[in-house]
C-alpha cells in the first residue's frame, strides 16, 4: 500500500563519522528523516502520517502567510485560496499538496520536480526543482525556480524543517538565532511591525534554552559567517545541529510547538525555518524576489551535526 506522503525516497551516504540517511517524501517533497551516525536531525513525522505543522515541507512561491489570500498586481486584485482559515490567511504556497516527480537520482542525492501552473490569485508559471543531496555531516538542500510564463513573476521560497538533536530533549536544548530584529505579528499571526531584539525575551543571539520559551517569531538582520547565515540546537552534551543558508535566506522563522507529543509534555519539536522573505510579502513587498520570463533562480541552504 502507498503511504499517506506517496513514495518514500531513501538516501545514503557512507562517511567516516557513520552513515548518513535521509527520507523525502513525494508530497511537497518534505524531508521526512535526516540522521548522522544514528544521530536524529529532524523531528520524523512518519510515512503515514501527513506532514504535521508543515513538517518538512517546501514553502513556494512564497513562505508564510498572505494576508485574506488578496494582494494586487500592477493595481488588479488578485485572490488566492484561503489555506488557513481559522486565521483567513493563505498559507505556505501552492505546493504542499502536490506530489514532486524525481528528475535526477543517485544513492546519495536526489533532484524533485513540481509546476506551479498560472491560477486565481497567482497568474505566473514556474517550474521548481529541489535537490537533496547528503554530505558528510548532513545533508544540502537546493531550490530552483525558472519563470516558464510571459510576465514577471513575484516569488518567495522557504523551507519548514523541525529540528532535533538526537535524542535530547526539547526542554534542555539552547535555540541561536543571530538575527537582531523581528516582526511583531497580530492574532492572525500577520507582520505588524519590524523592531530590534535587544532587551526582548526574543533575543536569541547569545543562544536561549528552550525550556518554557514559546516562539513563533520572524528574525532579520541575520549575521554572515563564511558566506552563510548560521542558527544552530545546541544540546548539553555539546553537540548541535547547525543550519547554514545563502544570505538570500534572509528570514528564519523560529516556531515551537507541542504538534510531536512527548511523554513529559514539554515542547516537542522547533521549526528553524529559512526563508527569503517575510510573510505577508506579496502586501508589502519586503524582500520580495522577481523572476523574468525565461529567467532562472537557485540557491541553498544545508543541516549538518556539529560534534562538541
Amino acid at each position: 500500500m502507498t503511504p499517506a506522503t506517496g513514495e518514500q525516497h531513501v538516501l545514503r551516504l557512507d562517511a567516516e563519522g557513520g552513515a548518513v540517511t535521509a527520507v523525502v517524501a513525494e508530497l511537497a517533497a518534505s524531508l521526512r528523516r535526516v540522521q548522522v551516525g544514528g544521530t536524529d536531525l529532524v523531528q520524523d513525522y512518519g510515512a503515514d502520517a501527513l506532514p504535521s505543522g508543515a513538517s518538512g515541507i517546501v514553502l513556494a512561491p512564497w513562505p508564510n502567510r498572505v494576508r485574506d489570500g488578496r494582494w494586487a498586481l500592477d493595481g488588479a486584485a488578485q485572490q488566492l485560496d484561503v489555506t488557513e482559515p481559522a486565521k483567513g490567511n493563505a498559507s505556505h504556497g501552492l505546493l504542499r499538496n502536490t506530489g514532486y516527480r524525481a528528475v535526477d537520482r543517485s544513492e546519495s542525492a536526489i533532484t524533485l520536480a513540481a509546476t506551479v501552473f498560472p491560477q486565481h490569485g497567482y497568474p505566473f508559471h514556474l517550474e521548481t526543482t529541489v535537490r537533496y543531496a547528503l554530505t558528510a555531516t548532513g545533508i544540502e538542500i537546493t531550490h530552483e525556480v525558472r519563470n516558464a510564463g510571459a510576465g514577471t513573476a513575484p516569488f518567495g521560497v522557504g523551507c519548514h524543517p523541525y529540528l532535533r538533536v538526537g535524542d535530547a530533549a526539547m526542554r534542555d536544548l539552547v535555540v541561536t538565532v543571530s538575527g537582531d530584529r523581528m516582526l511583531e505579528t497580530d492574532e492572525r499571526s500577520l507582520p505588524v511591525r519590524e523592531v530590534g531584539v535587544a532587551g526582548t525575551p526574543q533575543d536569541l543571539r547569545g543562544g536561549r534554552s528552550l525550556a518554557g520559551t514559546d516562539l513563533d517569531t520572524a528574525y532579520t538582520g541575520l549575521a554572515t559567517v563564511d558566506g552563510r547565515v548560521r542558527h544552530r540546537l545546541t544540546a548539553p552534551d555539546g553537540r548541535a545541529v547547525e543550519l547554514a543558508a545563502e544570505p538570500v535566506f534572509a528570514w528564519a522563522q523560529v516556531f515551537t510547538t507541542e504538534v510531536y507529543d512527548t511523554d513529559d509534555g514539554h515542547i516537542g519539536a522547533v521549526a528553524i525555518e529559512p526563508m527569503t522573505c517575510p510573510a505577508d510579502a506579496f502586501n508589502s513587498g519586503t524582500d520580495l524576489l522577481h523572476l523574468a520570463p525565461g529567467e532562472r533562480w537557485s540557491a541553498s541552504w544545508g543541516l549538518a551535526l556539529i560534534a562538541p
